[in-house]
Formats: C-alpha cells, sequence, structure tokens
C-alpha cells in the first residue's frame, strides 16, 4: 500500500487543484503533451472502475460569483469510489472509498477538477495500484482532448480508458443494433478527427461512448470495455463503481442527519 499511497500523492501534486477554469484549460492543454494514444499495456491482470458522487447544499453552477466559492468549499463533499476486479474473470477483489471536501465548481469539460481529488485519495486506499482504470467519463473524446480518463491517466502514468454515457463533443453515423456494434465518433470542426466511438454494448440499448485514456488505442479501449462489460449496457467496472458511490453518498447523508 506504501507504493500505492506514494504514486497517487505524487500525482496529486503535479499541479494545483484550487484554480479558476482559466488555469484549469491551460493546465489541460500543458498536461495533453504527455499524453499517450497508442497501446502501451502491462499484462492485465487487475481492472478498476472509478466514480464519485456529490454531496451538495447548494448550487456550484458556473453563475455562482467567485466570492461565495470559500462558502461552498465549507459546505460540500465529494465522495470518490474504486471497485477493483481479477482480469479476465473479473471477479471483485478490493474496493475503497474516500470523502472531501468539494474544491471545485460544476463547469462542462473541466471535471477532471472535481473529481480527481477524491478519486486519488480513494486510489490511496488500495493495496496495489490497478494494471488499468476505466472512469465514468470522458477521456480523448473531449474539447481540449484531455477529458478525466487522460487526465487520471496521464498523472498516475496508467493505462485509462473513457467510459461515457452522454456525448460531450463529436456526432456519429448509424450504428447496428447488435451487441459489439461500434462507429466512430468524429468532430467536424477538428476537420473529422476520429475521437472516440459510439459502442453497442448490449443488442437493442443506447449506446456509450468510448475513448481513449491515456496508453491505449482506440481499438484496444473498445475490445476490453465489451470484454468487461457483463452483458449489461454500462461495463461491469463502471457499473459497480457508480452504485458504491451511491451506496456511499446515501450512508454519508444518514450520518449526517
Amino acid at each position: 500500500m506504501i507504493g500505492m499511497e506514494y504514486k497517487s500523492r505524487e500525482a496529486a501534486k503535479r499541479h494545483a487543484w484550487r484554480v479558476t477554469p482559466e488555469r484549469a484549460r491551460a493546465i489541460q492543454e500543458e498536461l495533453r503533451n504527455e499524453w499517450e494514444g497508442e497501446d502501451r499495456l502491462p499484462e492485465i491482470r487487475t481492472v478498476a472502475g472509478l466514480d464519485a458522487s456529490f454531496v451538495l447544499t447548494e448550487s456550484q453552477a458556473l453563475k455562482k460569483r467567485p466570492n461565495r466559492w470559500n462558502a461552498l468549499r465549507d459546505a460540500n463533499r465529494a465522495i470518490g469510489c474504486v471497485v477493483v476486479f481479477r482480469f479476465p474473470g473479473m471477479e471483485e477483489i478490493e474496493r475503497a472509498s474516500a470523502v472531501v471536501p468539494l474544491h471545485f465548481p460544476y463547469i462542462p469539460g473541466l471535471l477532471s477538477f472535481r473529481e480527481i481529488p477524491v478519486l486519488l485519495t480513494a486510489l490511496r486506499k488500495l493495496n496495489k495500484l490497478p494494471d488499468l482504470l476505466f472512469c465514468d467519463g470522458q477521456g480523448y473524446a473531449h474539447p481540449r482532448r484531455f477529458g478525466l480518463a487522460c487526465h487520471l491517466g496521464v498523472l498516475l502514468n496508467r493505462p485509462a480508458i473513457g467510459c461515457a454515457k452522454s456525448l460531450l463533443v463529436g456526432r456519429h453515423g448509424e450504428l447496428g443494433q447488435e451487441a459489439g456494434s461500434w462507429v466512430p465518433l468524429i468532430d467536424e470542426k477538428a476537420n473529422g478527427e476520429r475521437i472516440g466511438a459510439a459502442v453497442r454494448t448490449r443488442t437493442g440499448v443506447r449506446p456509450i461512448y468510448v475513448s481513449q485514456g491515456h496508453r491505449v488505442s482506440l481499438e484496444t479501449a473498445i475490445r476490453l470495455t465489451l470484454q468487461v462489460g457483463g452483458g449489461v449496457r454500462i461495463p461491469r467496472p463502471t457499473r459497480a463503481a457508480d452504485a458504491f458511490a451511491s451506496e456511499r453518498k446515501q450512508r454519508f447523508l444518514r450520518a449526517q442527519a
């Protein structure tokens, strides 16, 4: 656990987290230079799903004036959860959670600054860093090509995949109805760049949006996402992390009542 704690703490120190939106965007642009979009994976023996939930007593929308941020930080909490599975059997072997003050407002495109601090705190509690991270959010399919999965992967120098429930940027063509079907996600405003894929994880259900996080190609990201899918729409790692985050939030609220 000491090695895992060291890596997580060092990742958290790479840059400040209590920054303005303008500085947050600049940090994304700077760290993007370290991003790798090709396969550089270890032997995958463990995979993890990560997700965060929030306890809010007031709105954290951007419309709030900066001089209210200190009060909001005092009142709100972020809850980060990670669930680890043995791969490829997908038996759960470990889970961890953390609750920390929430220091960043909700701003589309900057969710990594809202979620990563608490996710790093949760990861710090694991016995060993998983070989592959599945994030409930965007990776390369992001306006600055540096979503949460990219940010976390670069900070930890670990392969990561973004599995989002909805589109942030890009469009895609008609998708086959069969499970396993996928079509490229294209950003037409960027000369038709391929930034991810719409993937049908279960026959007849809405697709999810898969994109590279770090040290993985898009084709490999799609293959691994389908491999850990579990036969439902949301892949098993992020589905388990989402359920754990909801459970942990309810426990926190009951304790505060």
